[in-house]
């Protein structure tokens, strides 16, 4: 039995960008009407599921009673922890600690930013939740409603790309984006 999943990335956020991660920032004006717009023709979703986040759970709420869709906030859903780089711009930590950012990015599953989550742990949570909506939710249409990190690790997985090219997976503000139907307990592939 196929799962559809469509991922919606929340829209921009009160204090901009930089390494929000568990930093519980709310939604710009632009912020709404950008997820507004995404889901605008889009569907239709038989449930949302939802990060925790207020910039994720706020819109899905919202959807949820203007589409008459149940909602399920999935906490392992949330954004990868940063740990001291959380608030902290790229342009700034290039000015401050460039060496650990650069191998970040050249090896983000390698080095994790001080007190952060290591990206294994984050993908083997995210990779969880997204393998218990899809039984729970076994042949229906779902919306996650997520952050740039989740959709970028489950993008890139559809895609089959290796753990080192995870960072080429650019993720807009409210963007949405298919993954392809998939039985429960297969990987999804992107629809492209």
């Amino acid at each position: 039995m196929s799962t559809r999943i469509d991922l919606l990335r929340h829209g921009e956020t009160e204090r901009g960008g930089g390494f929000r991660g568990s930093l519980d920032d709310a939604l710009t004006a632009h912020g709404w009407q950008q997820m507004r717009d995404a889901v605008a023709l889009a569907g239709p979703w038989d449930v949302l599921v939802s990060s925790p986040l207020q910039r994720c759970a706020a819109f899905a709420r919202e959807l949820a009673a203007d589409r008459r869709l149940s909602l399920r906030i999935e906490p392992e859903l949330r954004e990868l922890h940063f740990g001291a780089w959380e608030g902290r711009s790229a342009a700034e930590l290039m000015s401050t600690d460039a060496e650990a950012l650069g191998r970040f990015w050249a090896d983000p599953y390698g080095f994790t930013p001080p007190g952060g989550e290591p990206l294994l742990r984050f993908e083997a949570r995210v990779l969880a939740a997204i393998e218990r909506v899809r039984l729970h939710f076994a042949g229906r249409r779902v919306l996650v409603i997520g952050h740039a990190g989740v959709m970028r690790l489950l993008l890139a997985q559809g895609r089959g790309l290796p753990r080192e090219r995870l960072l080429e997976v650019n993720v807009a503000h409210g963007e949405l984006l298919p993954l392809s139907p998939c039985p429960a307990g297969e990987p999804a592939a992107l629809d492209e």
